[in-house]
């Protein structure tokens, strides 16, 4: 069959990367899931399937075929083209640049060494010219997967595994046979990540251009079945508190009660393991920053994007040769923050001497926000107070709250929750905290409760020259505003942070504009708190847990806002205080 010689001016190659996002079907009995999607249109696909033989989930890229004869020629184009552009200037280019140029290159240099391609042929040639020049090789797909979180890879010889959002842990059919190219693989993945590794210095962490989390082995002395790389995927546009609130890993009490928190400069620690959505949550809850304020970032890896633009974020740079020479570390980029006059300072996580700086800041009056490794706050007093951190106990008493992240299964699904939200009042020289619980999750349940006992709003009243009432009105316009933006399905980044930004100027026109402004309403709220004084000594206890309150309306029940005045501040709700429940708040979480 004879082959006809491609033209110098064809068509223009299309080429698709962002694909509409399909739908994907939520399936109970996993060996039911079959479904089939578009990665990068037309040339790519995936497809998800229960495998028999294996006894698990597939998920099984499927790329253009190419025969015997037309892998040769993409190797003969390939090393050509190796040598005649640059790899590190052409990633900086648009995509539409970069289609264009590897285009026109490819087929001067198909002209020049008189190959023989047929235009087909040359199309689906392209596709693997684009994925391993531009694109991350075998895993570009996976990289344009929006619903990938994880992608892991353990060695050679072994399959690549990732998490996905829908069907979580699977298994791939790419697998890295050969050991020199999987070197030359992380070799690629620290030039995108602007790091260096080497037989010299073969651990890799950093972050793609798209924010994505790099970590990686370079040699065989160091993972035993060569080199690894576990890239942990991260959203161009981070999750809204309302895409939260649809996910149920919060409640609107809880997201009120931070934006009450950042609003009057408190200092709030998010904990919890790995991959149990600490950095998602900052983020989230970073909306609730007033826009005006100033807000410096340090991280040791790229991780965060904040919605505004008075945000300074600042990045540490590991040494440039033999020893230190050129590190900057987060202890130093932290200690120049407080010079920067930031109205916040966040700290991506906090593992070493530089929280010794971020709470001596907190302490000197700059609101901070950090992350951290840690399941309770017993566990985070310890973490602070023993080696490398070795911080004063005492000192933890600038800290107003702490919440706890986890990564739970809910009827067979992972999902993360925020666990408990810790006010701290007092720890002493021992290190004994004592705490308050004003949030808790129920397991059991899938359930939030709460009880109107904060002493951090205790804190905010005198500090402010607040009244307890007033802080308490406010929680509830503020909760009732988020579920009122929950249920209309406003989940956009930038509608969300427009509402949320007009809030700070003009909340009396944006609860007007959602039907929430009721002046009856809160004089009926303050004549009740007038009639509910509260008992300053009054004894700090924990919501009653794996009680029903009286009328629990079912998942399918939906209870609209503003059914009942809601309690006041210090009020004990008789068998613990659930959120969603009429009786109180009148919250109820839309189901899914």
């Amino acid at each position: 069959m004879s082959k006809k010689v491609i033209t110098m001016n064809p068509a223009r190659i299309d080429i698709n990367l962002n694909p509409t996002i399909p739908a994907l079907p939520k399936v109970a009995d996993k060996t039911k899931i079959n479904v089939r999607y578009t990665l990068i249109a037309p040339y790519v696909s995936v497809h998800i399937y229960w495998d028999k033989k294996q006894g698990e989930l597939m998920y099984k890229v499927e790329e253009p075929f190419l025969n015997e004869e037309e892998k040769k020629l993409l190797q003969i184009i390939e090393t050509n083209l190796g040598e005649m552009i640059n790899v590190n200037v052409l990633v900086q280019k648009t995509t539409e640049s970069m289609i264009e140029y590897i285009d026109k290159t490819s087929r001067l240099l198909i002209s020049e060494l008189d190959l023989e391609i047929s235009e087909d042929t040359y199309k689906r040639v392209f596709y693997y010219l684009f994925r391993d020049f531009v694109g991350l090789n075998e895993i570009e797909p996976l990289i344009r997967d929006y619903f990938i979180e994880d992608i892991e890879c353990n060695g050679v010889d072994t399959p690549v595994y990732l998490v996905h959002r829908v069907y979580r842990n699977m298994k791939t059919n790419i697998n890295y046979k050969n050991i020199d190219k999987l070197a030359s693989f992380v070799e690629k993945l620290a030039q995108r990540t602007g790091k260096y590794v080497s037989y010299a210095s073969p651990l890799l962490d950093g972050s793609l251009p798209d924010g994505s989390r790099v970590n990686a082995t370079y040699t065989k002395d160091i993972t035993s079945h060569g080199p690894t790389f576990t890239i942990r995927k991260f959203t161009k546009i981070p999750w809204t508190p309302i895409q939260l609130l649809d996910m149920k890993t919060l409640s609107p009490e809880m997201l009120a009660y931070f934006w009450i928190l950042l609003e009057h400069k408190a200092n709030i620690l998010i904990a919890g393991g790995t991959a149990s959505g600490k950095t998602t949550l900052l983020n989230a809850i970073a909306f609730f920053i007033p826009p005006e304020s100033r807000v410096v970032s340090i991280e040791d890896t790229r991780e965060l994007n904040l919605p505004r633009e008075n945000w300074l974020p600042s990045v540490a740079r590991t040494a440039l040769g033999v020893g230190k020479v050129g590190e900057v570390d987060l202890f130093s980029l932290l200690k120049n923050s407080f010079r920067q006059n930031p109205d916040y300072v966040i700290v991506g996580e906090v593992r070493g001497k530089e929280a010794f700086v971020l709470f001596q800041g907190m302490a000197s009056g700059h609101s901070s926000i950090s992350t951290m490794h840690a399941d309770s706050v017993d566990t985070l007093v310890k973490r602070l107070e023993t080696p490398p951190i070795e911080l004063s106990p005492t000192l933890m008493n600038t800290l107003d709250c702490v919440a706890i992240m986890t990564h739970a299964v809910v009827e067979k699904q992972e999902t993360r929750k925020l666990r408990e939200v810790v006010e701290v009042v007092n720890v002493d020289s021992k290190g004994t905290a004592m705490t308050n619980t004003p949030f808790v999750w129920n397991a059991r349940e899938d359930a939030f409760y709460f009880k109107k006992d904060s002493k951090v709003f205790e804190k905010l009243a005198t500090k402010y020259g607040l009244t307890i009432e007033e802080l308490n009105l406010e929680f509830d316009r503020r909760a009732k505003l988020l579920y009122e933006l929950q249920k209309r399905g406003i989940h956009g980044f930038d509608q969300a942070q427009q509402i949320i930004n007009q809030y700070h100027k003009n909340p009396v026109e944006v609860l007007a504009s959602f039907g929430l402004s009721s002046e009856g309403e809160e004089e009926v709220v303050q004549q009740q708190y007038a009639q509910q004084p509260i008992d300053q000594t009054q004894q700090v206890q924990q919501p009653q847990m794996g009680q029903q309150p009286a009328q629990q309306p079912t998942n399918q029940q939906q209870v609209p806002f503003g059914q009942q005045a809601p309690q006041g501040m210090g009020q004990q709700p008789d068998q613990g205080q659930q959120i969603g429940q009429p009786q109180q708040d009148g919250f109820q979480q839309p189901t899914g």
